[in-house]
């Protein structure tokens, strides 16, 4: 197992690492385009629908992230966009969480159809605006995602149930704790002290996520940083949630020893989203 993790781990950085750092934004936009259309296929799926409609979800998914490049909305400054976006997150995410698993069956399957593709257009469309704007920058939005999740991990294996002993959502994700919710997010905040930091240094041509936050102050940015990985917790839980009413543990197989690409994204998915919201805004 641990050997089928480090060969994919490293094929996978063997793609995205030069695509990530080329100067030009559209190798790295088009493969997270395919990404985005394999987690649409993995969605249907886990939501009860048949292989050919979950193919037609992965076609319907690319082809709108293609119609959106093609129209030029790459470049267009999309507040208004951004903030419903981040409103739709909070509001139906939280109301997701709590209405608990057997509740997200009972929606009809059309409506969660459409909300998963939506949600996973938007995160490619932010994905793509963030890497328009620098690898820098984006690199600093995928980082506080990375480390929220190590930061969460390490504070739940060695703090776990000793201050608080209930879970965080035993009935969704029994191994997550408050203990690495807060762990996490004290994780993120050094990060961004540290990428600030580096960019007075290094004064590179794009500053990262975490300069732009602080130009409105240090106590703008904390707060800005810890809901983004607040809600980085929020999308991990709901993928959870899905794949506990479809019955699965891995949303797919489509990355030998991670599972599926969802599995991989889904912290992303509102991260991404509220993140260009706070720069639009």
């Amino acid at each position: 197992m641990l050997k089928q993790r480090v060969i994919t781990a490293v094929l996978l950085l063997l793609v995205l690492l030069p695509a990530l750092f080329y100067h030009d934004p559209a190798p790295f936009s088009l493969l997270a385009l395919l990404f985005m259309a394999a987690a649409a296929w993995e969605w249907a799926r886990l939501n009860a629908w048949a292989m050919s409609a979950s193919y037609l979800a992965a076609i319907l998914t690319a082809a709108m992230c293609a119609l959106l490049w093609w129209s030029g909305s790459l470049a267009q400054p999309l507040p208004q966009l951004w903030l419903f976006t981040g409103a739709v997150w909070v509001l139906l995410g939280s109301w997701i969480l709590r209405a608990g698993v057997p509740a997200w069956g009972q929606l009809n399957r059309s409506f969660r159809m459409g909300v998963g593709l939506l949600a996973l257009v938007l995160t490619w469309l932010a994905v793509a605006q963030a890497k328009l704007m620098g690898t820098n920058f984006l690199l600093s939005v995928f980082a506080l995602v990375w480390v929220a999740d190590i930061g969460a991990y390490f504070a739940g294996r060695t703090w776990g149930g000793r201050i608080y002993p209930r879970k965080l959502a035993a009935s969704i994700s029994p191994g997550k704790s408050w203990e690495g919710v807060w762990g996490g997010m004290v994780a993120v905040l050094l990060l961004a002290w540290a990428w600030t930091r580096f960019d007075l240094w290094a004064q590179p041509a794009v500053p990262s996520f975490y300069s732009h936050l602080a130009e409105r102050g240090v106590l703008f940015a904390a707060i800005a940083c810890l809901f983004l990985a607040g809600m980085s917790v929020v999308g991990d839980l709901i993928e959870s949630l899905v794949k506990r009413s479809a019955g699965v543990k891995d949303s797919s197989k489509l990355l030998p020893g991670h599972g599926g690409v969802l599995d991989r994204v889904d912290a992303m998915l509102p991260t991404l989203p509220l993140a260009m919201m706070l720069y639009s805004f």
